[in-house]
């Protein structure tokens, strides 16, 4: 009996051991609970205090709305707030940084990020001009209208179906030249290039970068190359080395005439790969016919008659042409300057005549504008080039006294034709701030401006 009582009161003695032992666990797990709580609680205060002491002025100076930081308690509404606050607050940052001639990354030590500058113009409206502004820079792979070569091999009739074949064929291949993927260019290239060296790559001399070592290998007698390098004498061009130098520069700028329609390279804005800035160069149309009747003059000889003499009718097809052109320049600034999201800080629309009246103050924008800093070189040689006493000859030269030369169209050009032009292309003229000339007085009047005044870049 002893034995059983003591037995019992033991096993008692052991359960009330265990409860008590149980409460001073769970008491001493709410106690660490409390600690850490608290430790939170002093963490969040001391954030939410640093942002209630930051500055109004840097979320003015950034445009940051101030309702999507804080609440009316001074605190965060939610998680996913901050961090839509946190996204907006670092892209303002980024964009006063560029603003500001520079990047976040070259601030912080570190190389900033790869640019795809696209120069997209029409023919005769000053892009070999504006394009040097990039060539001239050494950090920067540039390229001079390699469209050029699929234009040349692939047929494409204008309008309907077959300009959506031929748009989509470029805008593909500038995707693959933006990646220094240059490779893509031997399957338009006639002849063929062998062993991937060519002696046709059209204007190679245009392009400094292809010019330069290691892409300038040693001259080969006997072997001529159509479109040369300037400055050296350099061996066929070797398209593994040039794809190698493309993919070694900070940035690659790449010029053309041939994309029309600006909502094609969609696809090329969005592709992660790339950083894409869309620079469309406009001018008078006016001036752009009068350049292009004499760089091109046998195509215009009905024009030229039908100015001088009036016996023969324009063709109504040319006309139409003309028309074509006017619009989707048009049709593609409207796209760009309504801001949508994809193109949103990726697109500037620029005018000619802006640039030719101040050429370095320009050319600083368009560099601010894609993100990249100016360099003296480029500087040093917009001076040089823009001062000449007279004009270079040649049709495709870009050496210009600009604030001169600009408006020279005004005296080549018969009043008949400026009519034609503005018939056809007045809602882009009138987009673009291009005035109309009522007579022939107006029109040869330079005391008459016919240009309005606005800025000369706008950016989205």
């Amino acid at each position: 009996m002893d034995k059983g009582r003591t037995s019992s009161q033991d096993i008692q003695d052991l359960r009330h051991c265990l409860r008590m032992k149980s409460k001073y666990a769970i008491f001493l797990v709410f106690v660490v609970a409390l600690v850490i709580i608290e430790k939170e609680n002093n963490i969040i205060s001391r954030v939410s205090d640093k942002l209630k002491q930051a500055p109004q002025s840097l979320m003015e100076a950034n445009g940051t709305d101030p309702g999507l930081m804080l609440s009316e308690n001074g605190s965060f509404l939610s998680l996913s707030e901050l961090d839509s606050a946190f996204s907006q607050l670092k892209s303002r940052l980024q964009n006063v940084t560029l603003q500001l001639g520079g990047s976040t990354e070259h601030m912080a030590g570190v190389p900033g990020p790869r640019r795809h500058v696209l120069l997209m113009a029409t023919t005769r409206t000053g892009s070999s001009f504006v394009g040097e502004f990039f060539n001239q820079q050494g950090n920067i792979f540039y390229l001079f209208e390699p469209l050029w070569h699929i234009e040349r091999t692939v047929s494409f009739e204008p309008g309907g179906a077959n300009a959506v074949g031929s748009a989509i064929v470029y805008r593909d291949v500038l995707k693959q030249l933006f990646l220094c993927d240059l490779y893509i260019l031997e399957n338009f290239i006639t002849p063929l290039p062998e062993d991937h060296l060519t002696q046709f790559m059209f204007r190679r001399g245009s392009s400094r970068s292809l010019c330069e070592d290691p892409v300038c290998t040693p001259f080969v007698k006997k072997v001529f190359e159509k479109y040369h390098c300037k400055n050296r004498r350099c061996g066929p061009l070797n398209v593994t080395l040039a794809s190698e130098a493309c993919l070694h520069k900070d940035h690659m700028a790449l010029k053309t005439v041939r994309i029309r329609q600006l909502e094609f390279l969609r696809p090329l804005v969005e592709d992660p790969r790339l950083d894409m800035r869309i620079i469309q160069l406009v001018r008078d149309p006016r001036a752009v016919l009068a350049s292009r009747m004499v760089a091109f003059s046998g195509k215009y000889e009905t024009w030229k008659k039908w100015a001088s003499e009036g016996a023969a009718p324009l063709n109504e097809d040319e006309v139409q042409r003309l028309r074509g052109n006017c619009e989707s320049i048009r049709l593609s600034a409207e796209l760009g300057l309504r801001q949508p999201a994809w193109l949103r800080g990726r697109y500037m629309l620029i005018r000619y005549e802006d640039i030719a009246r101040s050429p370095l103050q320009n050319a600083k924008e368009m560099y601010k504008f894609a993100g990249i800093s100016i360099t003296p070189q480029v500087e040093e040689w917009i001076q040089k080039n823009t001062q000449a006493p007279q004009d270079s000859n040649g049709i495709y030269s870009t050496q210009k006294n600009s604030s001169e030369q600009f408006e020279k169209w005004r005296f080549s050009i018969p009043f008949k034709l400026a009519q034609v032009v503005q018939s056809v292309c007045g809602p882009a003229m009138s987009l673009f701030g291009y005035k109309l000339a009522s007579d022939p007085e107006t029109l040869t009047n330079r005391s008459i401006s016919l240009l309005e005044e606005r800025r000369t870049f706008w950016i989205t």
